[in-house]
Parts: C-alpha cells; structure tokens; sequence
C-alpha cells in the first residue's frame, strides 16, 4: 500500500487498542491523537494519515494509536500511558519519538514521566499540563452536549473553538451538512476521555522529563487557553517553545510549516 501504510491493533488488558502504521524509516515515531479519538477511532484510516503526514515516511516507521476499546468509567490520561507503553511493548517498539498533540499531548506527558524508556525526543502541540479555567469551560460544555446526544452541536463548537478566522469562513460553509454522518452509537467513549481531560494534572512532575522536548501551539488557543504551552516549556529542562502568531487549537493543522517544524526539531 502507499506509503507501506497499515491497519492494526493490538490486545491491551481485556481491550482492543487500534492502531495504524506507515513509512519506511529506521526511527520510531508515535503519534497520539486528540479528543477527537473519543468519537472515532483510527480503525481503517491507514491511508489518510500516510497522505497527511507523508513527510515523515522516509525517516520514520510511525504508529498513530487510538486509545484503548471499550474505555472503563475513571480511565485517567496516566491510566491512557501505562496502556500506550504496554501497546509499544506488545508491538516491539522499544523506543520512540513522540507526537502528543490536545489530549495525546497529555498522554505523552505521562508517559514521558511514567515510562522514560519508551520516549526519546518529545512534541507538545496544543496541549496543557493541568486543567486551567479555559480547559474546563471547553469540555466541560462538550459534556453536555455529548450527555445530550448533541452531536451537530458538538462538532460545530469543537470548530468554532479550534480553527482561526479566516479558516471558519469556509468551515461555516460545512455546518448545514453536520451532524448528518459520522454520529457515534455511543458517547460513553467520548465522555471517559472528555473526564479524563478535566483530571489531568501532569504540572508539578513536567520537571521529571528528561529528554528534549518541543511544545508548540497557538497564541489564540480557546480550548486549552494561549498560556498553556508556556506554562508547560518552563517546566521541562531541555525544552524549546514555538507559538504561532493569530492561530488557536488547530495550529498543528493550519499552520502550514508545522509537520516541516517538527521534523527539523526530531532531526536534530
């Protein structure tokens, strides 16, 4: 396939974690996904992420995991590490560098802390160390929608939200068609992981990552709030923070440099 790109998943515990894998590379790279996962999971999606992040085939042999299937009620994002270093261990990746970006940032946090052997170089994007007064307003508003089965609501928000102006001036265009397709059985998944997101509380142990670290996001962040990523670049050692000017959460989609920024980064 394209890319060598893969499906797969892997048994954790009682559950399924899928997965997918792509490029060719000696280097291991392990991508995990935001909130998002918690409506759908990467099953079946081999091919979009080889396209999307196509650049990092050559160097790398990347694995974007979802989280695991079916989700226990309390599932912490620390609870989410310990089972992603399980994962890496079940799919014999000893040691890789890894992309966390919105909540996959706060699961890489941990698992940075938790498992140090199973993560050499570290990318922060759009993510926060604890959960801040914009965190909580955020997901705790997609609570409500998703306990009310509001999913058009929900993905209209999340956009709002995420995307800057100029962007929303064509997503705008998309809202009379939402909520049509792609509506979950269930938003018990997505509101485990949305509790988790309002738990998490990683700060007073940042000092414990050892290795080089880029975090990286938008000065108009609105989900996880503009001082977020420097609150969590001071706490590493060996960290160096980027934030783009006039971009909010979905910089790590919008930005146009962003995959070629963080591929300078790991290369060094």
């Amino acid at each position: 396939m394209l890319y060598n790109a893969r499906n797969g998943s892997v048994r954790v515990g009682d559950s399924e974690m899928d997965y997918v894998s792509f490029g060719y590379g000696s280097q291991n790279l392990v991508m995990l996904p935001g909130l998002g996962d918690g409506l759908s999971t990467v099953k079946g999606t081999a091919l979009v992420f080889a396209l999307m992040y196509r650049r990092f085939a050559k160097a790398f042999t990347a694995y974007v995991f979802s989280r695991k299937n079916p989700l226990p009620e309390g599932y912490s994002t620390r609870d989410m590490a310990r089972d992603q270093a399980q994962a890496m261990a079940l799919l014999g990746i000893p040691k890789a560098d890894v992309i966390g970006i919105s909540q996959g940032g706060m699961i890489a946090q941990y698992l940075a802390i938790d498992h140090p052997d199973r993560v050499d170089r570290l990318v922060l994007a759009s993510t926060c160390a604890s959960p801040n007064e914009t965190l909580q307003e955020a997901v705790g508003a997609w609570i409500e929608m998703a306990k009310r089965g509001d999913y058009r609501g929900l993905m209209i928000d999340t956009a709002e939200k995420s995307y800057s102006r100029a962007r929303l001036k064509t997503y705008r265009l998309l809202y009379p068609f939402i909520g049509r397709m792609g509506k979950p059985k269930s938003f018990q998944r997505f509101l485990v992981q949305a509790a988790s997101c309002l738990r998490h509380d990683a700060y007073d142990e940042l000092g414990k990552i050892a290795g080089p670290a880029l975090v990286i996001g938008g000065n108009l962040d609105r989900i996880v709030g503009a001082a977020a990523a420097p609150a969590i670049a001071e706490r590493i050692a060996h960290s160096e923070l980027f934030l783009y000017p006039g971009l909010g959460h979905a910089a790590y989609e919008e930005a146009k440099d962003f995959n070629e920024r963080v591929l300078r980064f790991l290369a060094r």
